[in-house]
């Protein structure tokens, strides 16, 4: 069984409305939430490959998102291997359902993929 691709048109369009709705949020930031509501990425070592970004880079964002507040949650870490586990805190989660209100706002192929999401 394959795996199937992730929607890279809702991952952007969700990113983005992350990031325009609470713009303390890096676009990277906002990823994080994307990825992890879509299912694309739930660690920093998976979000790090799949969109080829240096593991020291998401590990330092997801660092500091989470400890911001409550955007972002760090379920577990690997000690030896620094791969962080995240989910979307409670506020990324009012954020998430924000971003679905707003999906009016997308284009296209990306509105539909925001709209399933």
């Amino acid at each position: 069984m394959t795996r199937a691709e992730p929607d890279a048109g809702a991952f952007v369009a969700i990113a983005e409305g992350l990031a325009r709705l609470d713009q303390r949020l890096s676009i990277l930031q906002a990823g994080f939430l994307a990825a992890a509501h879509l299912g694309i990425a739930h660690d920093s070592r998976s979000f790090s490959r799949l969109l080829g970004i240096e593991h020291a880079l998401v590990l330092r964002e997801i660092t500091a998102l989470s400890e911001a507040g409550d955007l972002l949650e760090v379920t577990r870490r690997n000690a030896r291997t620094m791969r962080s586990f995240f989910a979307p805190g409670a506020a990324g989660e009012r954020l998430l359902a924000a971003v679905a209100k707003d999906c009016k706002h997308v284009h296209s192929v990306a509105r539909r993929s925001c709209e399933d999401a």
